[in-house]
């Protein structure tokens, strides 16, 4: 569901803090529920979310045109996820998952902790946030005129899919 579903970036810099966002995410996520409701940990998952670069904005058009071409937005126009694994967390309805965030042709394992649950019985919600240093995807924070934006931005995702029907 990409009108849905949607990506907020938080970064601060040295003048004021940073706020980008998008909708439009695009992919599938294949999880499976028990009876009760909670994610079947140990049934196999997988999952895939493609996100362009070009969508993200902050609503300052010289902080987005830096920002673009600091992600060189046309050689990389898509920031993706894969998602390999679902595992048990200490609170009801998150779950520690991993996977692969692939920005800039660099490929990172991360691992994070998510809410995932039921919205009803057609959608599923899964959101979260994790904290990312750009440096280690080969990206310098961008500097512009005396705005120095600091290396580690803060991301997150509330993300909706429609449930397959059951048979």
């Amino acid at each position: 569901m990409p009108e849905r579903s949607y990506v907020w970036i938080d970064a601060r810099s040295n003048v004021h803090p940073i706020h980008s966002t998008t909708d439009g995410l695009e992919g599938f996520v294949d999880v499976t529920f028990s009876a009760d409701g909670s994610v079947d940990v140990a049934a196999p998952v997988a999952g895939s979310l493609s996100l362009t670069v070009d969508h993200l904005r902050s609503g300052n058009r010289m902080e987005d045109r830096e920002l673009q071409r600091r992600i060189d937005s046309r050689r990389y126009p898509k920031i993706e996820g894969t998602l390999d694994k679902i595992a048990p967390s200490e609170e009801s309805e998150n779950y520690l998952v991993g996977g692969r965030v692939d920005f800039r042709g660099v490929s990172r394992h991360h691992e994070d902790v998510m809410n995932i649950g039921s919205v009803d019985d057609e959608t599923i919600r899964l959101a979260g946030k994790s904290t990312f240093d750009i440096r280690e995807f080969g990206m310098e924070p961008p500097r512009i005129l005396l705005l120095k934006v600091e290396p580690e931005v803060e991301i997150r995702v509330e993300i909706f899919a429609a449930k397959e029907p059951e048979e």
